[in-house]
């Protein structure tokens, strides 16, 4: 299939659906990005939960499902997979589902001239960025970009601030005083959300903590008095006692010191209410 809205917006009127399908149909080809970088995606393929797309089509999860095997097995030939955990957004395209396997993160290319690149709807990382800008992003420009883009990138759960200290620490650490607005995008497409993991660093990704510098011991020593298997239990006990939004400062707040993933700061947080006797083991 053609990857033009036009193209499948024929294919969505011509194909033999249901007037819900239909609609479904429509709604995840309004939120497709024909751009590589809109929302952080590849063009052609859109991302929502179904939460959300339950919530605007207004029916329930279990209908949603049935709408979407009824697309999948349709002509247009809808294909959805997940690549950035349980909780992350699934991402959808129409259209040839071996291409799925074949796609390639694409980062913003800095010599684009596409007239359509200044658009204020699409969030397209073109530019320079200097290592000297406010240490908040929220004073910059960059703030909303990484919030839209990061929906659909392995850092859809990571703090906008904190994935911006990571970049300028990054870079300032290579000796980089200005670079291409569009490594931003590179370095969220290769966040590293697991401390296990073994592939090499490049160029673009966060770094890990030095194992020398003492903090990485104080985090350690933090998790392993929450065992991750009941992490669960330890979340319910802290938010009843301290409530859900001092908890979340409370994740925010290691994310932000250690530049640690979330699932790693919660059992941090979780391990400090233990050796504080807030909740117990």
């Amino acid at each position: 299939m053609n990857l033009t809205t036009g193209a499948i917006l024929r294919r969505i009127t011509e194909a033999d659906l249901s007037a819900a399908s239909h609609k479904l149909a429509t709604i995840i080809l309004d939120g497709m990005a024909w751009k590589d970088g809109y929302n952080g995606l590849e063009r052609g393929t859109a991302a929502f939960t179904l939460a959300h797309l339950a919530e605007k089509m207004g029916m329930s999860r279990q209908h949603l499902t049935a709408l979407l095997a009824e697309l999948a097995a349709s002509t247009l030939e809808l294909v959805r997979w997940k690549p950035n955990g349980k909780f992350a957004p699934w991402l959808f395209r129409f259209g040839a589902g071996e291409e799925v396997a074949g796609l390639q993160d694409v980062v913003s290319a800095t010599g684009d001239t596409s007239l359509s690149r200044e658009s204020k709807n699409k969030t397209i990382f073109v530019g320079q960025i200097d290592m000297d800008e406010s240490a908040n992003v929220f004073r910059t420009c960059w703030a909303e970009l990484i919030k839209k883009a990061k929906t659909a990138l392995p850092c859809w759960n990571v703090d906008t601030q904190a994935i911006w200290e990571r970049f300028i620490a990054f870079n300032r650490a290579r000796g980089n005083a200005r670079v291409p607005a569009g490594y931003l995008l590179g370095f969220m497409r290769r966040w590293r959300t697991s401390s296990s993991s073994t592939a090499p660093i490049s160029a673009s990704e966060p770094e890990p903590l030095a194992k020398e510098d003492p903090s990485m011991q104080e985090l350690h020593d933090q998790i392993r008095a929450a065992p991750s298997f009941n992490r669960q239990f330890h979340a319910s006990d802290l938010c009843r006692l301290i409530g859900q939004a001092a908890y979340d400062a409370r994740v925010l707040d290691v994310v932000r010191r250690f530049g640690c993933p979330r699932f790693a700061a919660i059992l941090a947080v979780h391990g400090r209410a233990v050796l504080a006797g807030e909740i117990p083991r």
